[in-house]
């Protein structure tokens, strides 16, 4: 049995596509301080950086599997963008804030079995039972 990849970067580059074809800016929330992040230092706050990947603000954008890469300026000096997809916190729309954003990771925790975030259910149970649930009995 072969192993799943991750959803992450299909679900980047799917949030990306809607808030292009809608007229919107996507961003980037990325943890700076993630291993292979290659952004500039002096543009990042609180460890985090947003980064706007619209066409029009990049060049030579790659949202691959496994790494997103892309040219930028900041403040006048062009910068080559390196960032992991596990480093990514979340792909938003500016204008509105719509998007995903991925659970952030502590130490402890790993990615799911297939890489994707682990999400924790409202309830804040693991599982997401509230109360009881049927089950079928033959």
């Amino acid at each position: 049995m072969s192993t799943a990849t991750s959803t992450r970067p299909y679900l980047i580059r799917a949030i990306y596509e809607w808030a292009v074809d809608n007229g919107l800016t996507p961003h980037l929330l990325v943890d700076a301080g993630a291993e292979g992040v290659n952004v500039p230092s002096a543009h990042v706050r609180d460890g985090k950086i947003a980064l706007n990947i619209h066409p029009q603000a990049v060049h030579a954008l790659e949202l691959g599997k496994e790494y997103l890469l892309f040219s930028a300026r900041f403040s006048g000096q062009s910068f080559d963008v390196v960032v992991p997809v596990g480093a990514v916190l979340a792909i938003f729309a500016r204008e509105n804030g719509h998007g995903f954003f991925f659970q952030e990771e502590s130490p402890g925790d790993g990615p799911s079995p297939d890489g994707s975030p682990q999400v924790t259910p409202p309830s804040g149970k693991p599982g997401g039972r509230k109360g009881p649930a049927l089950k079928v009995v033959k």
